[in-house]
């Protein structure tokens, strides 16, 4: 989507900040014993209290508000009776839409006291996403956002998942650029326009750089890797990328 008139960047921002808001409201009751369906109930009241919709859902038919993975499971993770335990490193995805505008946020974290490389990885994906928005100007090439992703895990010896990638979002979940890769490709020589909508998502991963898909259809999942994922919904403008999902 390309943002344009006054009515595209408060309906964006509206429905970013109702993802932003269940996003954190489920981190901070994210507790040892409790069910991912427990946290992902709290989401769908959420959606209904603010009037809008779950793009999951209500997109792709799936079986839940939001997309909650635990440790080896990497994205769209299925809420259900898993029992969140100390140490689990959590991600938790929010998607949703209202008045035909979208939105899309995920973060990474480590439940209580976990180990030290999790959080690590949770703290690589943010600041790899900070340097790539750094990169995210109208005029520049969207390689660069991926350049900037990669050189970031590398200096922490770490790498990055690139069979996931960023996307555009803004009119629905996922549209053009259809990805946003987490690192350089000299083919992605696209061109970023001012007004575009991006989903921009890092994930970092202590070893592998490919997930694969569980049997579920739908959780992807790592063999003997961690991943981390920081994701925002951002408007591109030639003052500077708003990120909608704050």
């Amino acid at each position: 989507m390309i943002a344009k008139t006054k009515e595209d960047f408060n309906g964006l921002k509206e429905i970013g900040k109702i993802c932003g808001t269940i996003r954190d409201e489920l981190v901070q009751s994210t507790k040892p014993g409790m069910t991912t369906k427990e946290l992902d109930e709290m989401a769908g009241e959420m959606f209904e209290k603010a009037g809008a919709q779950s793009a999951p859902k209500g997109e792709y038919d799936f079986p839940g508000y939001t997309c909650i993975s635990i440790n080896e499971e990497v994205a769209h993770g299925i809420p259900g009776k898993r029992t969140i335990q100390e140490g689990d490193l959590v991600n938790i995805d929010v998607s949703g839409s209202k008045n035909g505008y979208f939105a899309d946020t995920g973060i990474s974290f480590v439940v209580g006291n976990g180990d030290t490389t999790l959080q690590k990885i949770c703290d690589v994906a943010k600041e790899a996403f900070n340097a790539g928005l750094e990169k995210a100007k109208p005029g520049a090439k969207k390689s660069g956002l991926g350049k900037a992703v990669n050189s970031i895990a590398k200096q922490h010896g770490l790498t990055v998942i690139k069979n996931l990638t960023g996307h555009g979002v803004g009119r629905s979940i996922h549209e053009a650029p259809h990805h946003i890769l987490n690192f350089y490709s000299r083919w992605d020589d696209e061109i970023l326009k001012d007004g575009m909508v991006i989903a921009f998502e890092p994930f970092i991963s202590t070893l592998e750089e490919e997930v694969f898909q569980s049997d579920d259809g739908w959780t992807f999942l790592t063999d003997e890797s961690f991943v981390a994922q920081y994701e925002h919904t951002i408007i591109l403008t030639k003052e500077g990328p708003i990120i909608t999902t704050l």
